[in-house]
């Protein structure tokens, strides 16, 4: 399998950095200091190189530094053991920029998969409690860092959608109907809808052994885990269920059936794991998700994604915590960046891990000091 691993990182006014530079081991990176540091950004700072997009903020607004209008982004990495180097921009009202090896990215679909990224981290937990959109959106991130071809059909598929319900507004407020317009579109949502669902259809089933053998491991018990994809493609052809469904969308203003209605359902024994699930069945089930995440993009990469786990040893209890390292120490990895608020916790970890690693201790400056108080 290929090599991966980030060499170093520069961060310039990103969350809360003005400026950051840091090298690291191609083992275990250990991030430590006291809350409100930037140890999450810093992590988030690593993702954002591989997905062109932050994992734990909604937009780019919200990546940048207060009272700043600008960010910027570089990483030196390491890919097969070619040097390789990522730098990216985000400018309030310019265009984000993205460039590898100084040249610019015509679309950032194309960096997608290059440098896979995999975050376990405790907002996780919205994937059980929180709608199907972000579900859908866990299926595509993972399944696009594997496959240039699915990310493509999603991007289409998703403008396709906007102008079709553009003009279910504009034929909402006319009163007439643009029925060949429609069609076009109609036959555009059939074509990249049954793409998006064959690749759908087969990420659940390469994902279920490897979730239920992680959950396994990690809780001790074993009761079936299992990942359920359910879409409305499994039941009828996307095109004749949108032809019979043109009045009432039209009525609505908006496209009532497609792969973009399709979600995810985690159980436990056939039960729902959020009405049914406890505490600690979910984080149980959450970690054995990322892991199987991880292995999926793997086999489909040929490449170890780099691995980052957010403050999950605060959220985890003794035995998972044990669970967790156990299977880092039985399955080589890669690069592995951890989070933590306390140095010595992190450092008897990474011990235990038996790998080479690296601390690095964050703290405030001067002025951000000033400004807890």
């Amino acid at each position: 399998m290929d090599s991966l691993f980030l060499k170093d990182i520069r961060l310039y006014n990103f969350k809360n950095h003005e400026s950051l530079e840091l090298s690291f081991s191609d083992k275990i990176n250990c991030i430590v200091g006291r809350n409100g540091v930037g140890k999450t950004a810093l992590l988030d700072a690593v993702y954002y190189l591989s997905m062109c997009k932050s994992y734990f903020s909604s937009n780019d607004k919200q990546t940048v530094r207060f009272q700043e209008d600008a960010f910027m982004l570089e990483g030196f990495y390491s890919r097969s053991n070619k040097e390789e180097r990522i730098k990216c921009g985000w400018k309030l009202g310019q265009k984000k920029s993205f460039k590898r090896n100084d040249k610019s990215y015509e679309r950032l679909s194309d960096h997608i998969g290059f440098f896979p990224a995999v975050v376990i981290a405790p907002k996780d937990h919205e994937l059980i409690d929180g709608g199907s959109e972000l579900r859908r959106k866990f299926a595509d991130q993972v399944i696009s860092q594997s496959n240039s071809a699915y990310l493509e059909s999603l991007i289409h598929y998703n403008r396709v959608l906007l102008q079709r319900n553009a003009l279910l507004k504009m034929q909402q407020q006319s009163g007439r109907v643009e029925s060949g317009l429609l069609e076009n579109y109609d036959f555009q949502l059939e074509l990249y809808g049954n793409q998006i669902f064959t690749a759908r259809s087969a990420f659940a089933e390469g994902m279920k052994e490897l979730v239920q053998s992680y959950y396994s491991q990690i809780s001790g018990r074993q009761e079936e885990a299992s990942m359920q994809y359910q879409s409305g493609l499994q039941e009828y052809s996307l095109l004749e269920e949108l032809k019979k469904r043109t009045k009432l969308d039209c009525l609505s203003g908006y496209t009532s059936v497609g792969v973009h209605k399709d979600d995810l359902y985690w159980n436990l024994k056939d039960k729902s794991l959020k009405a049914f699930g406890s505490q600690g069945q979910q984080k149980s089930f959450l970690i054995a998700l990322k892991l199987a995440q991880f292995d999926f993009i793997s086999k489909k990469t040929n490449l170890k994604p780099i691995l980052l786990l957010d403050d999950i040893f605060d959220k985890l209890d003794a035995h998972r915590v044990e669970q967790l390292i156990q299977l880092v120490n039985t399955h080589h990895y890669g690069q592995i960046f951890i989070t933590d608020t306390h140095a010595d916790r992190t450092s008897d970890i990474a011990k235990r891990i038996n790998e080479e690693s690296v601390i690095h201790e964050l703290s405030y400056s001067e002025e951000e000091e000033t400004k807890q108080f």
